[in-house]
């Protein structure tokens, strides 16, 4: 089932730092510090190094991704920015059977339209199920050295 093992809800923004703000003051969490990230993506307009700042906040065992998007191929969190604030923007499951989630995505005939893969092992595809839930799926194959450093649970 593509929606097992849903970890995180991603939102966009166009100032991350009054992101995390928000974050902190009205909802208690701790604060939270973001990172520029830099990857190799590939999209339906070609392949290039997207960077974007990237926040992750743990609440219990859900993670808040909080995206600025910076330079390179990053029209799709780009196109969808508020003028001010957040906007939600994809759920994300992590995938323990890469090339049968990749398989269900396309029985699913969902588009995929941004996939990446990190110098860490990370491996990442959205996939657009805007028709049917109105925003963008995100899957990950997560090597447990790696989770462990990003504080999953």
């Amino acid at each position: 089932m593509l929606l097992a093992n849903h970890y995180q809800n991603a939102y966009v923004t166009r100032d991350i730092e009054k992101a995390i703000g928000y974050f902190r003051t009205h909802y208690g969490v701790p604060d939270a510090r973001y990172f520029q990230a830099e990857v190799e993506v590939t999209t339906p307009r070609g392949t290039g190094i997207a960077v974007n700042k990237v926040a992750f906040i743990w609440v219990g065992n859900l993670q808040y991704e909080l995206i600025e998007p910076v330079s390179g191929p990053v029209e799709l969190y780009r196109e969808a920015l508020p003028d001010q604030g957040l906007r939600f923007h994809h759920i994300c499951m992590r995938s323990f059977d890469w090339d049968a989630t990749l398989a269900e995505v396309e029985r699913q005939q969902l588009p995929i339209v941004y996939r990446g893969d990190t110098s860490s092992g990370l491996r990442f595809v959205y996939a657009d199920a805007r028709a049917t839930l109105g925003h963008y799926l995100e899957f990950t194959s997560v090597p447990p050295a790696v989770w462990t450093a990003m504080g999953g649970r």
